[in-house]
C-alpha cells in the first residue's frame, strides 16, 4: 500500500506502518507523529532513536524493556505517546510493529 506523506510516496502495510525503514525521515516521522496529534520534542526523538537503534541491532521491543533502558520512564512514555505508547512510537520510528502489540 503507498501512502503519500511529505510530497514522498512511501510502502505501509494495512495498520500504517513503513515496510521499508530506508524510506524513514524525521520529516516523515514528524509527519507520522501530526497524525497522531504528537509534536515531537528532544525527548521524544531520545526515545525513537532508542526504539531504531534496538530494531537495528535485532532486539525485540516491549513496553519492559523500555521501562529497563533507562532512556524514559513507564509513565512519561506513555504520557508522550498516549493511544498505545509501544505501537505509535515505533510506528513514528518507521520500524516494524512489535510482535509484543496485539
Amino acid at each position: 500500500m503507498i501512502k503519500e506523506i511529505t510530497n514522498v510516496q512511501i510502502n505501509v502495510n494495512d495498520e500504517g506502518y513503513l515496510t521499508d525503514f530506508s524510506q524513514w525521515t524525521k520529516e516523515i516521522g514528524e509527519e507520522i507523529a501530526g497524525e497522531h496529534g504528537i509534536t515531537l520534542t528532544d525527548k521524544h526523538w531520545e526515545v525513537i532513536d532508542y526504539i531504531q537503534q534496538q530494531v537495528a541491532s535485532n532486539k525485540p521491543l516491549s513496553i519492559r524493556g523500555i521501562k529497563k533502558s533507562g532512556v524514559i520512564d513507564i509513565k512519561s512514555f506513555y504520557a508522550l505517546f498516549p493511544g498505545g505508547p509501544l505501537k505509535v512510537s515505533t510506528k513514528i520510528a518507521g520500524v516494524p510493529k512489535p510482535k509484543s502489540c496485539i
